[in-house]
């Protein structure tokens, strides 16, 4: 049975990096694209990052009830989870990944139950935290400050995920996210 691997984090707290590793490295994982409504950075490709979509598309697609989950995760910046996305991967045999926001991966996790694990990638400080959002130069400083707030808020919800994984030295904590899903699918495998 296909099963789904939710990651999230706060933002700038390197889930991305460790999502991309699952992906490059176990090849039975599919990443989830989700849908938004912010404006595409210029390193993005709409379909591959995200689906973007006009904030009155995404709204019409949320009262026909397409998506597994979604929220208004800024001020008119809407993030969601497409069902068709997780059929399309499901029905090639393989194994969902997400990289979300924490309430998104909460609702996930909600949605899918006992199918899915978990994981909130923790920054070593809220510090670190500060500097990999102010290092990334993709924000304004009102953006940046709604987001560091938004993270500190974020990292209250740890104990809510099934496994912590703290991402102060990135090797290790690839080498760690790798195990816990390989060991997540395996255990699957075996009790199937």
């Amino acid at each position: 049975m296909s099963k789904a691997i939710i990651v999230s984090a706060p933002s700038g707290a390197g889930k991305t990096t460790l999502v991309r590793h699952i992906v490059d490295n176990m090849p039975q994982v599919v990443f989830s694209i989700s849908s938004c409504t912010r404006e595409r950075r210029s390193y993005e490709q709409d379909g591959v990052d995200y689906y973007f979509m006009s904030i009155l598309s995404f709204q019409q697609r949320v009262k026909k009830q397409e998506f597994i989950e979604w929220e208004e995760v800024y001020p008119n910046h809407f993030y969601g989870t497409l069902k068709e996305e997780i059929e399309k991967i499901w029905q090639s045999g393989k194994s969902v990944i997400f990289d979300v926001d924490v309430v998104g991966g909460l609702n996930l996790k909600k949605y899918f139950g006992d199918d899915a694990i978990a994981v909130f990638v923790k920054p070593p400080s809220v510090e670190s935290l500060v500097e990999r959002l102010s290092n990334r130069k993709t924000e304004t400083p009102d953006t940046l400050q709604t987001r560091i707030n938004k993270g500190i808020k974020e990292l209250e919800f740890e104990s809510s995920y099934d496994v912590i994984v703290l991402n102060e030295d990135l090797e290790h904590a690839k080498q760690e996210i790798l195990q816990i899903v390989t060991n997540f699918l395996e255990y699957d495998a075996v009790v199937l």
